[in-house]
């Protein structure tokens, strides 16, 4: 019996730990980030985030909609999609952009960064840092 407790305390303590988690990634997430490095894997896994000098911010609100300075659709299109929306739920950003590559970004947050990440060949991600 007493170890029918102690496997029940453990799952009941897991769970209350995983619903805390949910809950401080969708109150980081908010606000607005600006791009910092790019990954552009040329092949084989071998490649790293590089600095960059950007502009370029999101920012991601509590309604679940997202907004940025440029173009979601870039780098893939010229098309200029500002807007767009997010699920915590899946981690994902739709943005309404025509190319298949682009119409939904995955996206996680990883040391206080957040990383998009574009469906590619051979990986492209954008990390940015939150501004306070």
């Amino acid at each position: 019996m007493k170890k029918q407790l102690l496997v029940l305390l453990v799952i009941t303590l897991m769970l209350s730990c995983s619903n805390d988690n949910q809950n401080n990634s969708n109150i980081e997430l908010i606000g607005n980030w600006k791009l910092i490095e790019v990954l552009a894997d040329p092949g084989g896994g071998s490649g790293t985030f590089m600095p960059v000098e950007s502009d370029k911010t999101i920012e991601f609100e509590n309604s679940g909609t997202i907004t940025t300075n440029t173009s979601l659709c870039d780098p893939y299109s010229d098309e200029i999609i500002t807007t767009g929306s997010f699920s915590l739920t899946n981690n994902t950003i739709t943005t309404n952009c025509q190319n298949p590559n682009i119409t939904t970004i995955s996206f996680e947050l990883d040391d206080q960064h957040l990383i998009l990440n574009f469906v590619s060949n051979e990986g492209y991600s954008q990390k940015f840092k939150k501004n306070n």
